[in-house]
Order: structure tokens, then sequence, then C-alpha cells
């Protein structure tokens, strides 16, 4: 079995900090014009997960996710999501745009029980850089705990989200639910909250769900820089992330992954 889902892909960054969303700075590193931030392909790549699981996948599912070429403004974006064979509980997950080029790639399940949440206090709270230093290999390392980034979700706010992405679903709607898209993008702001940063992307995510997001729950995001290396003249970071809902809830766990510093094209 799979399921196919089809949207007009959009560039919300265009205002972004990160210049990588900017049609001249992403040509001058290659690429055809600004590119569609990676958490906007995730939130593209739940739909059929959502649409297959339902409710509970926000409650207790997990999802992985990579962003292998990228996506831009207009394109035609495809998801596949395909039943894996012996387990209707798993679906393999593929992004195309423009028909035929693979831009993401992932895996969706949903498990027969839920798993265990990583303690509250493993990711404690601390405050914010009063002046963000510069993202450099030291200045990440020394991110253990980050500074945590906090805010609360207003469902009056979320359709304009959920219209940005072009997700119909009327679970958001009906419930009053933060999208996982949405969620989501509180690695990225947590990242740019400690740290001032280049043009940089989004590579990959692990997700675990352990509960929804309702309308005034407050979402404080902790963690820490858990890894630093380099591949093919990238630099990498990859974050351990927590997000917890009113001090007390623990709501989604994030390996958030990303090129800090892109390889000079030149």
């Amino acid at each position: 079995m799979t399921i196919e889902y089809r949207v007009k892909a959009h560039n919300p960054a265009t205002e972004s900090e990160n210049k990588i969303h900017h049609d001249d700075v992403a040509r001058r590193y290659g690429f055809a014009g600004g590119l569609v931030p990676g958490v906007t392909v995730y939130a593209y790549m739940t739909h059929p997960v959502v649409e297959r699981f339902g409710r509970p996948w926000l409650e207790q599912g997990t999802m992985t996710a990579r962003f292998v070429r990228p996506c831009y403004d207009g394109d035609d974006v495809t998801i596949d999501a395909t039943a894996t064979e012996g387990g209707g509980n798993t679906l393999e997950l593929m992004a195309r745009r423009n028909g035929d080029e693979t831009i993401a790639t992932g895996t969706a399940s949903l498990p027969s029980g839920a798993s265990a949440p990583p303690a509250i206090d493993a990711y404690p709270t601390a405050p914010l850089p009063e002046e963000r230093p510069p993202a450099t290999h030291d200045t990440l390392a020394a991110l253990d705990p980050m500074g945590s980034w906090a805010a609360t979700f207003r469902a009056e706010h979320a359709p304009a989200f959920l219209d940005e992405i072009g997700d119909d679903l009327l679970l958001y709607r009906d419930d009053r639910l933060a999208h996982p898209g949405h969620l989501l993008l509180a690695a990225n702001s947590i990242l740019v909250a400690n740290v001032r940063l280049g043009p940089w992307m989004h590579v990959g995510s692990d997700v675990t769900n352990f509960g929804v997001v309702a309308d005034g729950d407050l979402v404080s995001t902790r963690g820490r820089v858990s890894k630093l290396f380099e591949r093919k003249g990238h630099r990498f970071a990859e974050l351990d992330l927590l997000l917890v809902a009113n001090d007390t809830r623990p709501v989604q766990h994030v390996r958030h992954t990303l090129i800090y510093e892109i390889a000079d094209p030149s």
C-alpha cells in the first residue's frame, strides 16, 4: 500500500537570517535558487503519515528524515509513503520534486507501545546569551547545555502555518493541535538563538513523539550540541533536543543535523 501526497512547494524563509534561503546567496553556492527549508519539507512528509496513523502518531510515533537534494519554491512535490512488507505500522517515505528527482527520504512508524521519554532533568534549562557568538567549532562545542528557547502555542495563529505548508488535514484545526512541522521549527529556533550563523543547511532529523501540543501550552526547547564533524569540506553539527510542555511533560525528542559551515564553492 502506498499513499501519495502532492503539494506545491513554497519557500517561507525568503526574509530569514539564514541567507541560504535567498536566491542570490544560494546561487553563489551552486544552487538554482533559495532553498525551501528542510523543516518545511519535513512538514510535507508528515502529511501522509498523519493521514495513515492519525493522532496516535502525534502522541507516540517516530520519524527520520534525510534531505538529500534541494527543493525550490514552486516545485511540484510528491510524497510516497509505502507500508513495509509484513507490517502496517511502518512507512517508507520518499519526497520527489517535479516527478522523479528525490529530495528527501525517511521512515515513519507507530510503535505498538509508547516509548519512555528521556528524563526532563537530563535537559536542564539555561539562559540564552546576551550577545550571540559566531558559530565555530569551539563555540558550538561549549553549548552543553544550550540556552533554552520557549514559546506558547496559540491555536488561533496555527491556520497561517497550515496554509503556508498546504496541509488540509482537519485534525490540526478540529483538535487545535500543533503541527509536527511547527514543533520541529523549535530546533532551528534554539540554534539561531544561541549562535550567529552564516548560510547553513538542515540535512536531517530523527524525531520521537511523546505527546501533543495543544492551545496554550508553553513549550520549552532544551538540549546540547552532541556531535561535531566534517565531511567533504562541510562542517556539521548534531543537536540533541527535548521539547517540554509546561515544564512538566516531554512532548518530543529530536536529533537535528545541520551543516553550519558550507564548503567554499570555489
